[in-house]
């Protein structure tokens, strides 16, 4: 079964989520979590992709508990967890890769808390945050899928997570991301 899609990028990230979350906001109940390097100051990211969506979409309060058919974004300057408890945490803990919210910090601790119940989805970015958390991920026996480098704006953070996770991930062009998720959910819940 598949408690939660993780959704993590940088630069380039947000024209494929601008595509991807829609389509998957139809038809999936799983909850999504999305950590995007973003500026610390208040941001308008879940206002514009709520528009686009037809399930809530919301920054993430800390001990939040993760919900159904909810889009959950990473607050700007804090690194967003998930528990054991199937709830959030937020830190302030020193930037990781420059970046607050980290996805690094977002993924190693949803595959130290779900394992095998977490699909990782890593996107377009300038710098290699993701890439530990998503091997962490692929070792917890969870579902790794990296955009394809030569579809990114920024390729470093899809070629860092290749680097790190080799076969264990599946590379996808970003038109084949909501096949990909759809197919591991259904797979996940058999």
């Amino acid at each position: 079964m598949i408690d939660v899609i993780l959704i993590g990028g940088s630069a380039g990230a947000l024209p494929i989520l601008v595509d991807l979350l829609p389509v998957l906001s139809d038809a999936l109940v799983t909850p999504i979590v999305i950590a995007l390097h973003l500026p610390p100051e208040p941001s308008h990211l879940p206002r514009v992709l709520g528009e686009l969506c037809r399930r809530p979409v919301r920054e993430v309060d800390d001990k939040e508990p993760l919900a159904p058919s909810t889009i959950f974004i990473a607050p700007p300057n804090y690194h967003l967890l998930v528990e054991r408890t199937l709830t959030f945490a937020l830190s302030v803990d020193e930037p990781v890769q420059f970046s607050r919210p980290s996805i690094d910090v977002l993924f190693e601790s949803a595959a130290d808390s779900l394992g095998a119940r977490v699909v990782a989805v890593l996107l377009s970015g300038a710098n290699g945050d993701g890439a530990r958390g998503l091997e962490r991920i692929c070792r917890a026996g969870g579902i790794a899928i990296v955009q394809d480098p030569t579809t990114a704006t920024m390729p470093a953070m899809p070629l860092a997570a290749i680097a790190s996770t080799g076969s264990a991930a599946r590379i996808a062009r970003p038109d084949q991301l909501s096949d990909l998720l759809f197919a591991s959910c259904a797979k996940g819940s058999t």
